[in-house]
C-alpha cells in the first residue's frame, strides 16, 4: 500500500467502538452523500469493518456483506444510493466497463471502494483517501487525506471523531 504523502489528518482507535463512534459522526456529514471514498489498508485492518459500521449508520439494515467476490453490492435508502467496491480480486479492465462502474462513479451516491488500487487508472479521484493500519488485535491508526473541497468537508467532520 503506497500512503500519499498530501496533508490529512490522524486518528487512532482503541477498539470497534471507536470505529463505530467515527462511523456515527461521519453518517451525520452532508458531503458524505455524493463522496467517493477510497479505503486503503492491509487484509485484516478494518476496512470492511468501517463500512458496515457507517452503513448501519446511514440506516442500512439486514445482513451488509462483503463485496469481495461480487466486487460490488449495491444499496438503497430512501433518499441515498451507496455502492461499496471490493477491488481484491478485480483484474480484468474489461469488466469495468461491462459491469457499468463508470456509469456508477458518474451517478450521484456514496461510493466506498476498498483495495482501489487494484483499479488503478479506471477510478476517478477519490474526495477522501482513508489509510487503515493495524497497531495490535484492537487499536488501528488511520489517516485521513482529502483531495477535494467535499474531501476536505469528511475530513474536518472526521477531527475528533476516535481522537
Amino acid at each position: 500500500m503506497v500512503e500519499s504523502a498530501a496533508p490529512g489528518i490522524l486518528l487512532e482507535w482503541a477498539d470497534e467502538s471507536d470505529t463505530a463512534a467515527f462511523a456515527a459522526r461521519w453518517a451525520g456529514t452532508p458531503a458524505l452523500a455524493n463522496a467517493f471514498v477510497a479505503l486503503h489498508g492491509d487484509l485484516g485492518a478494518g476496512k470492511t469493518t468501517l463500512v458496515r459500521h457507517l452503513l448501519q449508520a446511514l440506516g442500512v439494515t439486514g445482513r451488509i456483506k462483503s463485496p469481495t467476490y461480487a466486487v460490488v453490492e449495491p444499496y438503497e435508502l430512501p433518499a441515498l444510493n451507496i455502492w461499496h467496491f471490493d477491488f481484491y480480486r478485480f483484474n480484468d479492465p474489461r469488466e469495468w466497463e461491462e459491469a457499468g462502474f463508470r456509469d456508477i462513479f458518474a451517478s450521484p451516491g456514496l461510493k466506498l471502494a476498498e483495495w482501489p488500487e487494484k483499479a488503478a487508472g479506471m477510478l476517478p479521484p477519490a474526495d477522501v483517501n482513508l489509510y487503515l493500519h493495524t497497531l495490535d488485535d484492537h487499536r488501528r491508526r488511520v489517516r485521513l487525506v482529502a483531495t477535494t473541497p467535499a474531501g476536505q468537508q469528511l475530513v474536518e467532520a472526521a477531527q475528533g471523531a476516535g481522537a
